[in-house]
């Protein structure tokens, strides 16, 4: 284990959504990892075995860590499974192992990664056939080992998927409403907006209580990863180190704190959906964290005796047809809610609704591009000051 620990660093690479990579390029900091290089929806990164896996069980924002370990050039078809072919599969798979590849193609001769990944699991099963007369079976569910194939010019890196699942599913999650917001996403938000677990936080809009679950995991600090469903895909590698998984766990469960940290509380007007809020928090085991209730946005307001904090919501977008209407007034009952309800507070609003959004009547002091899945969206900050309805100007 020990030799573990001190481990040569290897180049890893962290995946997240867009506009969340300082984000997590700073939760890799703070585990000691040295950032190479922050790119689009990804952190290149070096660390050892250790932080590989503390990375898994600490990252709020990443969707996947991998872990390269082949590059090449393949200009056509022919190069790309020649290429492939050189590398020694046994070090990485077993053939009574199932795989899986995923494949993102990038201004390269190359159409369709699926024919990509395609190619890729041919000249790994036929490496194994000609050797053994066996071969690994292909798994696109539920593989053991998960490979990752990055193509942009036809520069080609394979790497392992360490997390397995994606990271974002959390395995708390019982039931969801319509439209939620995925779970890095929700801890992105919190982040981005300044929260240090201390302060009052009220999700007045609340739904099935994603944003106020990954508050509390954040002012608890209680890993993400240990609600995980299934192994971790570094789990399945030849090189897992079963007593050093074991002590970066055990070491995880240790720093949750069990005093409240944070006055959390959140609302909204559904029964139905504070019920399933009621759920997640439940199977998170954060009922004693986060208060909830029923309550219209437009009677929500700061609590009497908590000093003020920040107030966060994900409001509907309205994406079906005339739903305008409805979506300006409701935003226009968020900015006054926002005006008599919670002075002194600073309040985000993430929307993919940008003209609505103009209906809450205050000046956003800082906008924040984002995408909710496929919906373009902004999170706006607005400086609700005490005893004065005037707004901030813009940066």
């Amino acid at each position: 284990m020990a030799d573990n620990r001190r481990s040569a660093p290897f180049y890893m690479t962290a995946t997240t959504q867009f506009g969340l990579e300082e984000v997590l390029a700073e939760e890799l900091r703070q585990l000691g990892a040295t950032i190479e290089k922050v790119g689009q929806r990804a952190i290149e990164f070096t660390g050892n075995t250790q932080l590989l896996y503390e990375a898994c069980l600490w990252c709020r924002t990443a969707m996947r860590i991998l872990k390269p370990f082949a590059s090449f050039y393949a200009a056509d078809e022919k190069a790309l499974y020649r290429e492939v072919g050189r590398v020694d599969w046994s070090k990485y798979i077993r053939q009574d192992q199932t795989f899986a590849i995923t494949a993102v193609v990038n201004k390269s001769t190359f159409d369709h990664s699926l024919f990509v990944a395609q190619l890729t699991k041919d000249a790994i099963v036929d490496q194994f056939r000609n050797r053994t007369g066996e071969r690994p079976s292909v798994d696109v569910k539920n593989p053991d080992i998960r490979l990752h194939l990055h193509m942009i010019e036809n520069e080609v890196v394979l790497s392992l998927d360490a997390s397995g699942e994606s990271l974002h599913k959390r395995g708390y999650r019982q039931q969801t409403n319509v439209a939620p917001l995925n779970e890095a996403l929700a801890a992105g938000l919190l982040l981005l907006a300044g929260w240090d677990g201390k302060k009052t936080l009220i999700d007045p809009m609340c739904g099935s209580g994603t944003l106020l679950t990954e508050a509390a995991l954040i002012a608890q600090r209680i890993a993400p990863g240990l609600y995980h469903q299934g192994k971790f895909g570094f789990e399945n590698w030849a090189d897992f180190d079963a007593a050093l998984w074991e002590s970066v766990q055990l070491d995880a469960r240790q720093m949750r704190l069990e005093e409240p940290q944070a006055y959390l509380a959140g609302s909204d007007l559904s029964r139905e959906f504070i019920e399933l809020a009621r759920e997640n928090v439940a199977a998170a085991d954060l009922e004693d964290f986060i208060r909830l209730g029923v309550r219209d946005v437009k009677e929500a307001k700061a609590p009497a005796k908590e000093a003020p904090g920040i107030v966060i919501m994900n409001p509907p977008y309205g994406e079906r047809i005339g739903d305008e209407l409805e979506m300006d007034a409701l935003y226009k009952t968020i900015g006054d809610t926002l005006k008599s309800g919670f002075q002194g507070y600073d309040a985000y609003i993430f929307t993919g609704n940008l003209e609505a959004a103009k209906r809450i009547g205050l000046k956003a002091s800082r906008r924040t591009p984002l995408y909710n899945g496929p919906i373009d969206c902004r999170l706006l900050k607005y400086e609700l000051y005490q005893g004065t309805r005037k707004v901030s100007k813009p940066e």
